[in-house]
């Protein structure tokens, strides 16, 4: 069964075709990977793959920064 790392991995990578996978040290905002849009865009299809609602006040940049960050964020949206 995949982590949860590997399944953000995936869906980053669906969502944004400029993202390497697997690659949790990359900067994804930092490195301008991913713009506003795209961040929406995942929100959308994590909360679907996951069965999670991700709470307004959690759309923070620091949150979206790499592919630890987002797991972390499912992680906790989970429990």
């Amino acid at each position: 069964m995949e982590n949860i790392k590997e399944r953000v991995s995936k869906i980053l990578v669906e969502v944004n075709k400029e993202v390497e996978p697997h690659l949790d040290s990359t900067s994804l905002i930092s490195d301008g990977i991913l713009d506003s849009l795209d961040i929406m865009n995942l929100i959308m299809a994590l909360e679907g793959a996951f069965d999670i609602e991700i709470d307004p006040e959690d759309v923070l940049s620091e949150n979206f920064e790499s592919v630890g960050a987002i797991a972390a964020l499912v992680e906790k949206c989970g429990s």
